[in-house]
């Protein structure tokens, strides 16, 4: 069969992705305010859920739902870019376009390395996506593929599409990967409405059938989307491991909106059984209403994550990245030219807890490369930890800080505060006797443009012994934070517009004591 050839909208939409900037342009258009400096965005327009990604020959690919006429949603496409390092990124042309009344929904892509659908050669592998089609002149949702001989760089979308199709209004997000136990393609995608997960296995990606179906369980007050699945070593591991299935919801996260929770236990090539040991746990204080689930992200800003294929086994990690935004105010954020970025890329590793299995996610070792200056201060009381941090000056909008407590008591507050200008700041705080990681952005910056914006967030955080252990991550507009080893991660977007940057550390009831803390200042990704 052969393959369409591409509509006049088609080429106009390639023409438009081909522009990328470059020199002075691009060191202007990344100075905008908020624009992140080492988080994805794309140059220009609106971005949501992360697609595509897959590692070939040297690089990180990473797709994104992508509009190419605005900076709201709307003409889903998507777009492209790669690296070498999961840090500097390089945009490419967008990849596959809006066409004849379909529009590009997530999916993902491999490599096809046996050639099983018969696109390239052994020798050279094709990359193969497979993504929803979402038509948009009717009710109706299937599943499409398209595949490049380029290394990524064109694709061509296969004739005889749709690959799989229900005839369902909604049915989406594909996510494809090999499984070599059964040596079989396996996919899982979403029946959204039904709040399930169907799974279904293939000898060449173009032939499916379904063998299984998980759900409804955890969280269903929202709609099922952008599923995952894969093994996750456990902690200090070289071989033991779970399947873990990630279920992205549409609402009813525990921050409020939408969010990512996952469920741990074992999958056999044909459905995925839950480990019953892994109880999830109650929402939080902040939001009573949130259903019992494990959520990878109890902040706002944290949906539709999925991971890459094709990791070398001589890499040996999980590595995964989520949409930094929240569906209830995305569309509404004060950035321009751009709307939306991704979160840092995060390894994932799983901890054995008296509860079951917990997701562990931490910063992927390629931000190191980041830093400039480093400073750091041993065995301290907070208020010389304070003392010391104003001595250091402003640290700029781009910060690594470690920071390692011990003495934890149970009638102990403690409380990190983020200063940017009188009277604002973002204040991250531990309430020891509640087991509460607190998030409070009422007093950011910007927080006026949408109701739901300005709020308190809260996350359940295992004190072992007395001590804690938080990393956070600042950039221009986020505020990432990996609590116990990332046991516990908050993703939150800010808008501070006051100037000097300042950390401020306290506490009530039994004072901790500062065991380590290191400050990094960070350099720019992008632009350059």
């Amino acid at each position: 069969m052969h393959p369409r050839r591409p509509s006049l909208l088609v080429s106009a939409l390639l023409a438009i992705g081909s522009i990328t900037s470059s020199g002075t342009h691009a060191a202007e258009l990344y100075r905008e305010p908020w624009r992140p400096q080492f988080h994805f965005t794309p140059e220009r327009n609106w971005m949501n859920d992360p697609n595509g990604m897959v590692y070939h020959r040297g690089e990180f690919h990473l797709f994104y739902q992508y509009n190419p006429f605005g900076d709201k949603w709307g003409h889903m496409s998507w777009g492209h870019s790669v690296s070498r390092d999961l840090t500097h990124w390089e945009p490419l042309p967008l990849a596959l376009a809006e066409e004849n009344g379909v529009m590009i929904f997530s999916g993902s892509a491999v490599v096809d390395h046996g050639n099983t659908s018969g696109f390239g050669t052994r020798r050279e592998p094709p990359m193969v996506a497979l993504y929803t089609g979402h038509h948009t002149t009717r009710p109706l949702q299937n599943q499409h593929l398209a595949y490049s001989t380029d290394l990524g760089r064109t694709w061509t979308k296969y004739a005889g599409n749709p690959v799989l199709d229900l005839g369902k209004a909604d049915f989406r997000d594909p996510k494809v990967s090999w499984h070599p136990a059964s040596s079989q393609w396996v996919m899982a995608v979403s029946l959204p409405v039904e709040r399930q997960i169907a799974f279904y296995t293939s000898p060449n990606l173009k032939e499916w059938r379904r063998t299984g179906t998980f759900g409804p369980a955890g969280s269903i007050k929202g709609i099922w989307e952008c599923p995952d699945l894969f093994p996750v070593l456990v902690e200090g591991s070289r071989r033991t491991s779970k399947w873990v299935l990630i279920v992205n919801v549409g609402s009813g996260a525990p921050a409020g909106g939408s969010g990512c929770q996952y469920f741990v236990g074992e999958f056999d090539g044909q459905t995925f059984r839950p480990d019953p040991r892994s109880q999830p746990v109650t929402g939080p204080a902040s939001n009573p209403s949130a259903e019992p689930a494990l959520w990878a992200d109890w902040s706002t800003d944290f949906y539709a994550a999925v991971s890459w294929s094709d990791v070398p086994q001589r890499d040996g990690r999980r590595l995964w990245l989520g949409w930094m935004s929240n569906w209830e105010y995305a569309q509404d954020v004060p950035t321009s030219p751009w709307r939306s970025a991704m979160t840092v890329p995060r390894m994932l590793t799983l901890r054995e807890t008296p509860s079951g299995y917990r997701l562990l996610q931490q910063p992927v070792r390629e931000l190191e490369s980041l830093r400039t200056t480093s400073s750091r201060l041993r065995r301290a009381s907070l208020a010389e930890a304070t003392t010391w941090l104003s001595g250091l000056g402003d640290p700029g909008a781009l910060v690594d800080l470690t920071a390692e407590f011990e003495g934890l008591k149970s009638d102990t507050s403690l409380s990190l505060r983020l200063h940017t200008g009188p009277g604002e700041s973002t204040l991250l705080q531990c309430d020891v006797a509640r087991g509460r990681l607190i998030v409070d952005r009422t007093r950011s910056g910007r927080t006026e443009f949408h109701a739901k914006f300005p709020a308190v967030h809260e996350a359940p955080v295992r004190i072992v012994e007395g001590r804690l252990r938080l990393r956070l991550l600042l950039d221009t507009s986020s505020v990432e934070v990996f609590a116990q080893d990332g046991e516990t991660v908050t993703s939150t977007l800010v808008f501070p517009t006051g100037g000097d940057r300042r950390f401020e550390l306290s506490a009530t009831g039994t004072a901790p004591t500062l065991k380590r803390l290191e400050l990094h200042r960070l350099r720019s990704a992008v632009g350059r």
